[in-house]
């Protein structure tokens, strides 16, 4: 009842797919149509990616640190070096660039050595009043020069935010309004203004000039992926069809696949816009993820069409049976692809949660349509000619079976023991693995703006946003003496620690209070004493109202001090030992029953988001191997048969940390989907022979041997073809400017290489080897559903 029960189902969906093709090419088109509609709903991300759950603690100090002192990543700075600058004509230039960028709305105000502003001290009334440092536009070439020799020295409260007198370089700081900083108005005014502007002032002058800032470097960097998306699908069809035509040796069968695939590729945009989803580093992924994927579902269905035809000529029966026998195995295989990419679904974290709600419904999408659209086509065309079946019997592919085979038959000890030899390899590597969150790492190393950075990490200590924020649990608690004192202690603490810059904060202003008050006497540059405190107090209770004054270190009510200092690109590890270091000085210096004190900024969130990612790796990653699990238990009722299937898939996983952990290739938020991805495609190999064994176990009267070597004759090269297809789709990836994209692409390729000889060498040993404990089929239980075997003419006509 239940074989019927199985067999009908399938024969029911062939017969209404080849009964209705009309009908069903009409409602393709009319999806295709509707998607294709959603795609003016895409849009890309203009944030951070937030890899944390939005009620994790750091982002809520970031979130409450945002509320205080606005965005700590709305800065874009533009620096020289150049020797030349302080001339009449270079110094013009550059002023007339500042005083340019000041005049777009989407600019809060610019900074720059040609409006430096000091501090002059008045007495009627007592107080501070703000003066440019240069008194007029018209100023001569001796006056320049006197200004940049004296810069330096003259004006310490400027080393670090508008030079470095180390390095003898400027910049200007522009500061954006906070309301475009994550919005498209952002990347409006940077692609749109900004860039053209700063072209412009290359062309015209013989000034060098670098710029950077996380606005300016976010916005680049998320213009690389827009452009990269297009070469990626565009290189996954140019690949996937050569290697397919090379393999079949058929215009008509690659040019069905290809439709196929890029229907698949037209849905996947429609599903971003249709979902209101953001195109990220992740998303980017899927288009050419649905090709790589997609190719083996049209190569299983259309080898076995040619096989059927080889046969026995029959067009009808053929396409029966390709929708009845391959449609079964091939819905098992995305089925399972599907549940190692949705198995992201259930982490906290918004980015991935994405990527697997879109990935899993794109690849049960490429699957319906594989499965509707080839046997459809090719009912309108004629039966295939000779020269189309004669790939089926290639001597090189029937070779690489017959070495298959032997190797099974004859070197099964030799599978085990290199088996074994890279398992202990591989497990010597993975304790080597290191993990890095770098939000500058996977960036394209040979872009322009990427070079900028590293010159403003040589240059200012980095371009990378750290907060310290400071509650002192008492209003105009900032302002008192002994709290400035202990800034500045933490600040000598973070001025050891070479990764970050000197930090900007209160204690700045007051040193610079005091040198005001001393007529601007650099040797002054200090905290007050107490004594000087009180007789300056006048003085400076009139910065208040100051613009760019106290009030961008200190909150509304005092009771907050911010200090900000940039830090250099570095790594999960080095974050690390730097919060080691200066997380027990804050502790001593700011005692916790009087001062709350936290760490944030955004490269902080980020570095202890990848963290979490590892976290959520193994999470995905169980759960993806349960589900495996209890589909194995599903089809063979077997826990033996469950270890057997699992040993395959999981080695190659192995194989790969340990490759990370040998080359250096750390964990970080691009490599860390490798697992779950090569997991969930991996096993379709395991699936489609374990189908075909247990077809030729009912043949066979589950006698083992007679099973497993006509499987393994009739799976190889449908394998081997999705195997090759695979690992040079993937591969595709390398061709990226993201490092992050090309060790993805690189890893989930060895990974499916591994995998396949893992399952065509390793899975059939252990059947065999195993023979007598899993002989028994009482130990096989029929499954509600069971994998079908068409052969059964008898059964076909009923």
């Amino acid at each position: 009842m239940q074989k019927v029960f199985s067999f009908g189902f399938w024969n029911f969906i062939a017969s209404r797919i080849l009964r209705n093709r009309i009908p069903i090419i009409l409602i393709l088109i009319g999806i295709t149509v509707f998607l294709g509609f959603q795609w003016k709903n895409m849009q890309f991300s203009f944030t951070e990616a937030n890899l944390l759950p939005d009620d994790a603690p750091i982002n809520k100090q970031y979130a409450d640190f945002e509320e205080k002192f606005g965005s700590d990543g709305n800065v874009i700075m533009l620096a020289t070096d150049d020797e030349d600058l302080f001339t009449p004509k270079n110094f013009k230039a550059w002023q007339k660039l500042a005083d340019t960028l000041s005049t777009f709305p989407e600019i809060k105000s610019v900074i720059g050595i040609h409006n430096l502003q000091k501090l002059e001290k008045r007495e009627d009334p007592k107080r501070f009043e703000m003066q440019p440092i240069l008194e007029s536009d018209a100023i001569s070439e001796k006056q320049i020069e006197a200004y940049g020799e004296n810069l330096f020295t003259d004006y310490p409260f400027y080393d670090g935010l508008i030079f470095n007198s180390e390095t003898k370089t400027v910049q200007t700081v522009a500061y954006m309004q906070d309301s475009i900083v994550n919005a498209k108005g952002r990347k409006i005014f940077v692609m749109e203004k900004f860039v053209p502007l700063i072209e412009s002032f290359k062309d015209e002058n013989s000034i060098e000039i670098h710029v950077s800032g996380m606005p300016y470097i976010r916005t680049l960097n998320s213009q690389n992926i827009v452009d990269e998306i297009q070469w990626f699908v565009l290189s996954a069809l140019l690949v996937t069809s050569f290697i397919f035509f090379f393999f079949f040796r058929s215009f008509r069968a690659t040019l069905i696949s290809m439709l196929t695939v890029i229907i698949g590729v037209m849905w996947a945009f429609g599903f971003i816009g249709l979902l209101g989803f953001e195109i990220t580093v992740l998303t980017a992924v899927i288009p050419p993820l649905i090709i790589i994927i997609g190719i083996p579902n049209c190569i299983f269905l259309i080898n076995k069409y040619q096989h059927e035809i080889k046969q026995h000529g029959n067009q009808a029966k053929s396409l029966q049976r390709v929708i009845t026998k391959i449609g079964n195995a091939t819905l098992m295989t995305n089925v399972t692809t599907a549940s190692g990419f949705a198995t992201f679904i259930f982490t906290q974290s918004e980015l991935l949660k994405e990527f697997g709600i879109l990935a899993s419904i794109n690849i049960i999408a490429i699957f319906i349509l594989s499965l509707l659209i080839i046997p459809i086509i090719y009912s309108y065309l004629p039966r295939p000619q000779d020269k189309h079946l004669r790939h089926l019997g290639k001597q090189w592919i029937e070779g690489f079976v017959e070495w298959i085979v032997k190797m099974v038959k004859h070197r099964r000890v030799t599978i085990y023991f290199t088996s074994v030899a890279v398992l202990g390899l591989s497990i010597i590597g993975i304790f080597n693995i290191k993990i890095s969150g770098s939000l500058l790492e996977d960036m394209p190393q040979s872009a322009d703006f990427f070079q900028d950075i590293k010159f403003f990490e040589d240059k200012f200590d980095g371009v990378l946003p750290l907060e310290i924020m400071i509650d002192t649990k008492r209003q105009n608690g900032v302002t008192k003496l002994s709290t400035l004192k202990k800034m500045d202690e933490l600040k000598s603490e973070i001025n050891e620690i070479e990764e970050l810059s000197p930090p900007l904060s209160v204690v700045n202003l007051a040193k610079y209070a005091k040198q005001a008050f001393y007529n601007n006497n650099p040797k002054y540059y200090q905290l007050p004493t107490s004594q000087e405190q009180t007789f300056m107090s006048p003085y400076i209770k009139s910065m208040d109202n100051m613009e760019n004054g106290i009030s961008s270190y200190v909150d509304s009510t005092g009771q907050f001090a911010r200090m900000t200092m940039f830090m250099k690109d570095v790594t999960t590890e080095e974050i690390s030992r730097i919060e080691a270091k200066l997380l027990p000085e804050i502790d001593k210096i700011f005692p916790k029953e009087r001062f709350e004190v936290t760490m944030t900024g955004k490269a902080l969130v980020y570095q202890k988001g990848t963290h979490y990612l590892v976290d959520n790796l193994i999470l995905s990653l169980s759960l993806a191997i349960i589900l495996i699990a209890l589909f194995m238990a599903w089809m063979f009722r077997s826990f033996r048969m469950i270890l057997i299937s699992l040993i395959p898939n999981l080695l190659p996983l192995l194989m790969t940390a340990g490759m990370m952990g040998f080359i250096g290739v750390p964990i970080k938020p691009s490599t860390i989907l490798v697992f779950s991805i090569a997991f969930g495609i991996s096993v379709d190999d395991t699936i489609h022979f374990l189908a075909k064994y247990r077809q030729e176990l009912k043949a066979n009267h589950w006698k083992i041997k007679r099973s497993v070597y006509p499987a393994l004759r009739e799976t190889t090269v449908s394998m081997f073809y999705t195997s090759i297809v695979l690992f040079f789709g993937f591969s595709v990836f390398m061709i990226s400017s993201f490092g992050g994209t090309v060790a993805l692409g690189g890893l989930v390729s060895a990974t499916l290489l591994f995998a396949m000889l893992a399952n065509l060498l390793l899975l059939p040993s252990l059947l065999l080897s195993l023979e007598r404990s899993i002989a028994n089929h009482k130990t096989m239980k029929e499954p509600q559903i069971k994998i079908i075997d068409t052969d059964d003419d008898e059964n076909e006509k009923s």
